[in-house]
């Protein structure tokens, strides 16, 4: 068996997922409605997750269960990279996309970004 890039394998499976479901459920939404659909649905796998980290102070916490916690993660990559697959951004795209974003974060928090206001020495 040779060594997939693990991001490659997330893109190719969700891929795969999701031309199933379009197809089984006949499914056909211009882009943008995909999208808005990924988006709500993260939106609700992030409030699943939210429940999980013991979030209302007016209840009793109880034990995070990690492998709840675990699972709304991969629910979340799920319909993050739909959007991607959906937007034209490969996993190649979106790893370059990050390692920018990445730099310029750190650059912005050390005041080497022509974006102001995040360098904690700056007033």
């Amino acid at each position: 068996m040779t060594e997939h890039d693990k991001l490659d394998v997330i893109f190719e499976l969700q891929k795969k997922l999701d031309t199933d479901i379009q197809e089984r459920r006949s499914l056909d939404f211009p882009m943008e409605q995909w999208i808005q659909k990924d988006v709500l649905a993260m939106i609700s796998e992030l409030a699943e997750l939210l429940d999980e980290v013991n979030f209302k102070w007016w209840k009793n916490e109880k034990p995070i269960d990690e492998e709840a916690l675990h699972g709304e993660l991969v629910d979340i990559l799920h319909f993050f990279v739909s959007m991607c697959i959906r937007a034209g951004l490969d996993s190649d795209k979106l790893y370059e996309g990050y390692i920018a974003k990445n730099k310029e974060n750190f650059d912005r928090q050390y005041g080497r970004s022509q974006k102001k206001g995040y360098d904690v020495n700056e007033k």
